[in-house]
C-alpha cells in the first residue's frame, strides 16, 4: 500500500493537504488528479508519478489521516491526573474530528476501488478506530488507578461509546463543497454539544471539575 517512489515526505503531505482543500471547497466529485496538482502547485503528472492512480492516492490519504488521528488519541496518555477527565476526553474527541475531515472520510466511500484499498490497509494493521478506542480505554483505566474515575466504571464500554460517537459525527457532519462562503462553525458547535452530553451521561459525577 506504500505509494511508489515518494521520496520526499513534504510532497506527499502537500498533495494530501491540496486534496483536502479541493474536497472542502468543491466537493468529492471535483477531486481529480489535475485538481490536486493544480491546488498543490505541482506538475500535472506528479501524482501519477508517485501513486498508482487516483484511487491509491485517495486510499493513502484516508489511511494517513486515520494514522494522524490515532496519534492524537495517544496524547491522552500524558493527561492522566491533570485537568478534568471529561475535559480531556472532550478535547481529544474534537481534535480527532479535525484530524479526520468529513469530506476525506467520505471520499473512499464514493470510490469503490479506493474503499477496497483502504479496507486492505486496515486489515494489514494500519491504525483506525480500534487504535483510538485502545487509547481511550488505557487513559480511562489510568484515571481509575488515580482515583479520578469510579472503580466500577466500565472503561472499555465508555471508550467504545466515544469511538462510536466520533464515527457518527464524522458520517453526519457537512461534507464540504458549499463554496468559499460555507461555514463549519455550526457543525463544530453541534459536535461539542453532543460530546459533552455523552460524557455527562457516561461519566456522571465521577470526574472532578477542571482546577
Amino acid at each position: 500500500m506504500s505509494p511508489r517512489g515518494v521520496a520526499i515526505p513534504d510532497l506527499r503531505e502537500r498533495l494530501f493537504a491540496a486534496a483536502e482543500r479541493v474536497v472542502a471547497r468543491d466537493g468529492a466529485a471535483a477531486l481529480t488528479s489535475r485538481a490536486v496538482t493544480e491546488e498543490a502547485d505541482c506538475g500535472k503528472g506528479v501524482l501519477h508519478t508517485h501513486f498508482a492512480g487516483l484511487d491509491e492516492f485517495v486510499a493513502e490519504l484516508v489511511l494517513d489521516r486515520f494514522a494522524r488521528s490515532a496519534r492524537e488519541a495517544e496524547q491522552l496518555d500524558g493527561r492522566a491526573g491533570r485537568g478534568g477527565v471529561a475535559d480531556n476526553l472532550r478535547d481529544v474527541v474534537l481534535t480527532l474530528l479535525d484530524s479526520l475531515p468529513p469530506g476525506v472520510v467520505g471520499l473512499a466511500m464514493t470510490r469503490p476501488v479506493a474503499a477496497l484499498r483502504t479496507r486492505e490497509g486496515f486489515r494489514s494493521g494500519a491504525p483506525a478506530f480500534g487504535a483510538i478506542q485502545h487509547s481511550f480505554t488505557a487513559y480511562l483505566r489510568a484515571e481509575q488507578h488515580l482515583g479520578r474515575l469510579a472503580p466500577g466504571a466500565d472503561a472499555a464500554t465508555i471508550a467504545l461509546a466515544l469511538v462510536g460517537t466520533v464515527h457518527h459525527l464524522l458520517m453526519t457532519r457537512p461534507q464540504g463543497g458549499g463554496g468559499e462562503g460555507g461555514s463549519t462553525e455550526g457543525g463544530s458547535a453541534e459536535a461539542r454539544d453532543t460530546t459533552e452530553r455523552l460524557l455527562s451521561a457516561l461519566l456522571g459525577p465521577h470526574t472532578p471539575p477542571t482546577p
